[in-house]
């Protein structure tokens, strides 16, 4: 399947889809892609809409930043023109605040599922909930001006949008302490020799780099990607006879597959 017309594109986001590989792209350069509740449950939709047949999904911010964060009008009285203010949904019940926190997370939840994999492209910053949307990637490629920064504690909040889970597994819980206390930039090459970063490239190379990457990981069987990526995934959360169980599970999964042997 191939398509080159969007199949979304609302609030800041678009979708397009090329045969097993979809692109979702944050279209408001003018504000550096800065985030917002719209946006947000744009990016759940195109989880929700994604063909069964795409296999990677390659993400990307139109522009010199990929995303500078929250938008600040967020934190206004007035809030976004039909959206409740944070400052109004701080005020109400604890329950409903929690529902609208999770809400929220959705957009960053889906990016990891064991059917695709996605990868982050991140140029110029990429700062709070910008951080946290390229960390809920399997996979990121940046470019050497990259500028991470997990600026939440500055504004008196904690990092709330899936991203600590992943930066800890990244980079240790000492370094993601450090990282999210002090606000301070995280650049290039830290990026990549601490593990945010699979490649750093030019700026002008990000979209290639991309295309070649997802070309490499849609060459092996689909089956194959799916279980290992589960099994990578689940890890984390295994000891290593668990992991060992799991491992020949999966294979034995693979074989019967390959055998022609149905359960």
């Amino acid at each position: 399947m191939t398509s080159l017309d969007p199949v979304l594109d609302k609030d800041g986001v678009r979708l397009t889809v090329e045969d097993a590989v979809a692109t979702v792209t944050l279209t408001n350069p003018a504000k550096r892609n800065a985030q917002s509740p719209a946006l947000w449950r744009a990016l759940t939709e195109a989880g929700r809409v994604l063909p069964g047949d795409v296999r990677v999904v390659v993400l990307r911010g139109e522009g010199k930043s990929f995303s500078a964060g929250l938008d600040r009008q967020a934190f206004t009285p007035e809030g976004f023109d039909g959206e409740p203010s944070f400052l109004d949904m701080a005020r109400g019940p604890e329950a409903e605040l929690d529902a609208t926190i999770a809400e929220y997370q959705e957009a960053f939840t889906w990016w990891r599922r064991n059917d695709l994999v996605s990868i982050a492209t991140v140029q110029g910053h990429a700062i709070g909930a910008g951080f946290q949307l390229a960390l809920a990637c399997d996979l990121r490629i940046v470019a050497e001006d990259v500028q991470f920064a997990m600026r939440e504690t500055s504004l008196g909040l904690v990092p709330d949008l899936t991203g600590t889970h992943p930066l800890v597994n990244l980079v240790g819980y000492a370094r993601a302490l450090e990282i999210c206390a002090t606000g301070r930039f995280v650049h290039a090459e830290e990026a990549e020799r601490t593990g945010l970063a699979n490649l750093v490239v030019p700026a002008d190379q990000l979209d290639a780099a991309a295309r070649d990457l997802a070309a490499a990981l849609i060459s092996a069987p689909r089956d194959a990607v799916v279980e290992t990526k589960a099994l990578l995934a689940g890890a984390v959360f295994r000891d290593y006879e668990e992991q060992r169980t799991a491992e020949r599970a999966a294979q034995g999964r693979r074989l019967r597959d390959l055998a022609g042997i149905t359960d």
